[in-house]
């Protein structure tokens, strides 16, 4: 079967039917997983957006029939782009940055796809869409347990109490688990204290060690005042 024969110009109500269902298929199999998972771009969302590209497209595809130019024709072509274009807009709300850390960049990379499978299936490649949908699925749900077996930097803040005129402790000393702990600051505190601060990291595989050992390990030693762990959000 030629390929053009699954892209008819003029699609009928039959074939905008079933580019709409695809669309709602593939959104509701992406965004399940992004709902399972509390993200900020869930199910409804994920549906919603791919259903904006799929409609878009199949407005240019329609247009394209009436079109009498090349020149209007590529006029036409913009439109559903500027929907992709769009959607990084979008993408880039969902993301956020605390310090050195971005979290729901995979948030914005699942909008910015869900738009172009909806752009897929609103031009009418259904076996396209499909194919890529599937393999959305597979690199969001079953890869991420993948992450886990690498080994990856994890970061945190740790602030300790100790008494004016005691020196500056080696903090990665007495907590082997770390890779490194920067000084970053101090300030006096109440009673004759004062608070050190610390940058610290330290590599997890399969998610040991947590951080709750590393902590753990830390008020072993230290008083500590406070723990911060820089959590990656997908």
């Amino acid at each position: 079967m030629d390929l053009i024969d699954l892209m008819p110009i003029t699609p009928n109500w039959t074939d905008i039917a079933l580019r709409l269902a695809a669309t709602v298929i593939a959104g509701a199999f992406i965004g399940l997983d992004r709902e399972r998972g509390g993200h900020a771009a869930g199910l409804r969302t994920t549906i919603l957006v791919g259903l904006a590209a799929c409609l878009s497209m199949i407005q240019a595809n329609i247009l394209l029939a009436t079109s009498q130019s090349v020149n209007g024709s590529m006029d036409i072509l913009r439109f559903p782009l500027g929907v992709l274009t769009g959607v990084g807009f979008i993408g880039g709300g969902a993301i956020l940055r605390r310090g050195d850390i971005a979290t729901g960049v995979t948030t914005a990379a699942t909008l910015w796809l869900i738009t172009a499978i909806g752009l897929c299936f609103g031009g009418g490649q259904i076996a396209a869409g499909s194919v890529v949908t599937v393999l959305a699925v597979l690199i969001l749900s079953p890869m991420k347990r993948v992450d886990r077996w690498i080994s990856g930097d994890q970061k945190g803040t740790v602030a300790i109490r100790l008494e004016n005129g005691s020196g500056i402790p080696d903090v990665k000393a007495v907590a082997p688990e770390l890779s490194e702990a920067i000084f970053t600051g101090l300030r006096d505190i109440e009673d004759g204290h004062r608070e050190l601060i610390y940058e610290i990291r330290w590599k997890s595989v399969r998610g040991l060690p947590g951080a709750d050992q590393i902590a753990a390990s830390l008020e072993k030693n230290f008083h500590v005042t406070r723990f911060e762990y820089r959590a990656t959000a997908a």
